[in-house]
Parts: C-alpha cells; structure tokens; sequence
C-alpha cells in the first residue's frame, strides 16, 4: 500500500511540475490577449517577440554569455582535471571534495552567494554574469573529464606530451 501513496504523491508532484508549462505552452498559441478565452490558433505572439528589440537583445546576451562560459570552462576545466588527475593521493582527495561542493547544494545559494560576493566588490553586468556562469561550469566539467583520463592509458598521456 505505501508503494501505491509513493507512486501517488510523485504523479501528483509531477503534475504540479509539468502542467503549467504545459499550460504556458498551449497559451502561447491564443490569438487574444486574455489568457482566459481561447480565441483561436494564431502565432501572432511569436511574431510580436521577433520585432520586440528588448527581447531580442536580451537574445543575444544569453547566447553570447552560454557560448563564451562554454569555451571557458572547458578549457580551464580540462586544465584543472589534468592537474588534479597528476596530483598524489591527499592533495587530489581535497581537491574532489572541493569540486564536488557545487554538487552538494543548490544552484540558486551558489548563485546567490556569488550575486553578494559580486555586488559587494564590484557592479553588476555581462561580465559578473559570464564569470558567475563560468564559475557554475567548471565543476561539472572536471567531474566530467576526470574519469576518462582516469581510463586514458599513460602511453596515450605519454605520447602527447612528446608532441
């Protein structure tokens, strides 16, 4: 019975989850204003989005920002993995768990702690955002790339420093 109230209460958590994006989506679509009244199929809003400047701009920082933090915290991730993975045993312990942190909690109090530290320092702009992205980044990247140089051979590592 108690397996049938946990299947209920995760559907029941999903719903919650999923139907107002579900909701948000078919809205999108209305050809009236009001949210309330289906007035029809119409992509009247989506044409209304291509010509708004704001919007677009805003467009443009977003994709620059996750385009320029990608090129960044790969490099500097596959660099700090590289490190790490040529480490002895105790320094490359401290330096997991260390990496391992932005695992532990939330995004939004990383992101909250580095909006204070930032706002505390310097103004925020593009480039508090860039580096606060990047910052996010390169974790995931050394937990990525960490375990194939683990499953790298040492001839192929070899091999490359001699190029």
């Amino acid at each position: 019975m108690s397996k049938f109230f946990k299947r209920f209460y995760l559907g029941i958590v999903l719903v919650f989850l999923y139907v107002p994006i579900l909701v948000l989506i078919i809205q999108s679509f209305n050809g009236g204003k009001s949210r309330a009244k289906w007035e029809g199929f119409s992509l009247r809003w989506y044409e209304e989005l291509l010509h708004d400047q704001a919007i677009l701009g805003a467009l443009q920082v977003t994709l620059s920002v996750a385009l320029i933090a990608m090129v960044f915290s790969t490099l500097l991730g596959t660099l700090a993995a590289i490190g790490i993975y040529s480490m002895k045993r105790r320094p490359q312990s401290v330096m997991m768990t260390l990496t391992n942190l932005p695992n532990t909690m939330p995004d939004i109090v990383t992101g909250i702690s580095l909006m204070l530290l930032f706002v505390r320092f310097t103004a925020l702009g593009t480039s508090t955002v860039l580096i606060a992205h990047i910052t996010f980044d390169i974790p995931y990247v050394i937990l990525n790339v960490l375990p194939k140089l683990s499953n790298t051979s040492s001839h192929t590592y070899e091999a490359a420093r001699d190029l």
